[in-house]
């Protein structure tokens, strides 16, 4: 087990945070009730030059940034949060470094997600954020593999590497096996350019991605799944009940939600279409989600 950064209770649990990004829940209760959300996932700016086909979040190079210095909320949020910013391209946002050091300052724990040509293009900038302690985890969106990107990559061990179930070219993913690489397999969202983007070469990739899976979760450090590839792939299949019950960390909006700054709105998760506006505390902000959830 790596060093410990952070110990704290949520309602009826106790959170440790380890260096690694391993995150362990003890309770004494047959379910997991958090007070406040364990991790955010936060949208800083819709300005990416990558113009991707299936962006969800319809991002462009005239997108606009967030007022990311002035959400109130951020006040409110408890030391150990987990918060994933992003994008957009959350390098492209003027005022990143001074964010993250508010939230260094918090004691709250902040990874960056960006894009594979962003990261290469970026290293000394990404080096700082990490060697600064400013960002714990480093998300790079996978595209195609190269020796060049796997040894840069490798340079930090936090590193996961993200795909998505019916975009991310499966025979790309192969090259990457049995190199010490960390793999988080997010699923297809049908939601804005997203939707129009879906079709049946989608499909047939997602079913190579079933097909490759058993092995394929031999074959890294560590292979992760946000809910939505877990619904798609039909991963509890593979473990046992004792295994996803260990594993299995809750739906989104029980312990988890979705923060966009730049239209100052919350949700259940990003490809939410019903959304709140912001408001001050993050307390607030999560029982309605959870709410929400629970209709």
């Amino acid at each position: 087990m790596s060093e410990l950064i952070g110990k704290y209770s949520n309602g009826n649990a106790v959170v440790e945070i380890y260096e690694n990004g391993t995150r362990i829940i003890e309770t004494e209760e047959e379910t997991f009730v958090p007070e406040f959300p364990l991790s955010l996932d936060c949208k800083l700016t819709n300005q990416c030059d990558m113009l991707c086909k299936f962006c969800h979040e319809n991002s462009t190079p005239d997108g606009k940034h967030g007022d990311i210095l002035h959400a109130a909320f951020i006040d409110s949020l408890h030391p150990y949060t987990e918060i994933a910013v992003g994008g957009g391209c959350p390098l492209s946002h003027p005022d990143l470094i001074p964010f993250l050091e508010k939230l260094k300052k918090k004691k709250v724990i902040a990874s960056m997600t960006v894009h594979q040509k962003h990261f290469m293009a970026n290293l000394p900038r990404i080096e700082r954020l990490v060697n600064d302690k400013l960002i714990y985890g480093l998300g790079i969106s996978f595209v195609e593999y190269s020796e060049a990107f796997v040894s840069t990559v490798q340079r930090f061990p936090n590193a996961v590497l993200h795909v998505i179930n019916g975009v991310t070219d499966v025979d790309e993913i192969w090259k990457l096996r049995n190199k010490g690489l960390k793999l988080l397999i997010l699923g297809y969202k049908q939601f804005r350019r997203g939707l129009d983007f879906y079709s049946s070469a989608v499909e047939k990739e997602q079913r190579r991605m079933c097909l490759a899976l058993p092995e394929l979760i031999h074959s890294f450090e560590a292979v992760s799944y946000d809910n939505k590839a877990l619904e798609e792939l039909e991963v509890k299949k593979l473990l046992s009940e004792k295994q996803w019950r260990s594993f299995y960390q809750g739906d989104d909006g029980t312990s988890s939600m979705y923060v966009d700054l730049v239209e100052r709105q919350y949700a259940v998760n990003s490809a939410s279409t019903e959304r709140f506006p912001l408001e001050d505390d993050i307390v607030t902000m999560f029982n309605r989600v959870r709410k929400k959830q629970n209709e």
